[in-house]
């Protein structure tokens, strides 16, 4: 294997770890393309996921019972993903909900300003993912818990991106989605189904119900505009996560 095949992937992983997260990566000299990190997000949501795996162990350790400690594993997942997922799923919310039409709703997930069916939302979401944390995390290992769940809720977002057309005409997203082969979307599911299969129990419940809950955002997202925004992706993350959440929970 070549030093320059792993200095590639690496450079694509650290980009990924640069779009999905605020974690310092530093500076890339000639930075892969977007489709080329793609296959990376699981590794991306794998560190997330460790960060708040360990802040859950610190707060434990601290003697705080399993909900304190489940909420601030889940806030400082926030903090190391900025919200982006949760500011995505918000906006999503918002747009479906309140739109009239194609053009209307795509204007609506562009506003900055969240409304009434982003705030429940988001408030339903991020609560019903500390509650069944307190459940799932105190029965398993939980740092090997969220670091699966963080890989396998974001591997299906290249597959999204494959498989949907672009709702916009422009951006991020639309650049993506030309770009992005079958090769990369294949990858990011592979890698993100290892990880899981490495560090989750009952691993068929909560890869099923991940593949799920994010096929059913994209075609939610196919019918309502027409294909995948980048809001789209962030709330196909956390319908994953939970749906994953609510397998473990269940079994």
């Amino acid at each position: 294997m070549s030093g320059s095949w792993i200095q590639s992937r690496t450079d694509e992983a650290r980009l990924a770890l640069m779009l999905l997260t605020r974690m310092p990566m530093g500076r890339l000299d000639a930075a892969p393309t977007l489709a080329a990190a793609a296959w990376a997000y699981p590794l991306a949501g794998a560190a997330v996921g460790a960060v708040a795996g360990l802040v859950y162990l610190l707060a434990a350790g601290l003697g705080l019972a399993s909900l304190p400690s489940a909420l601030l594993a889940v806030a400082a997942g926030v903090v190391a993903t900025g919200g982006m997922h949760e500011d995505g799923l918000a906006d999503l919310a918002d747009g479906f909900g309140g739109g009239g039409d194609r053009t209307r709703k795509l204007e609506i997930m562009r506003d900055s300003r969240v409304g009434s069916y982003g705030v429940i939302a988001l408030c339903l979401a991020l609560l019903l993912r500390v509650v069944l944390l307190a459940e799932v995390l105190p029965g398993h290992a939980p740092l090997f818990v969220l670091l699966g769940l963080g890989a396998l809720s974001r591997a299906p977002l290249p597959v999204l991106m494959r498989l949907l057309p672009a709702a916009r005409a422009e951006g991020l997203g639309h650049s993506a989605a030309l770009r992005i082969g079958a090769g990369q979307a294949a990858a990011a599911a592979l890698t993100g189904f290892v990880l899981a299969a490495l560090f989750l129990p009952l691993l068929l419940c909560p890869v099923l119900a991940a593949a799920a809950a994010a096929a059913l955002t994209g075609l939610l997202a196919r019918r309502q505009i027409g294909g995948f925004t980048g809001d789209v992706l962030g709330a196909a993350q956390i319908a994953a996560e939970l749906a994953a959440l609510l397998a473990l929970a269940a079994a």
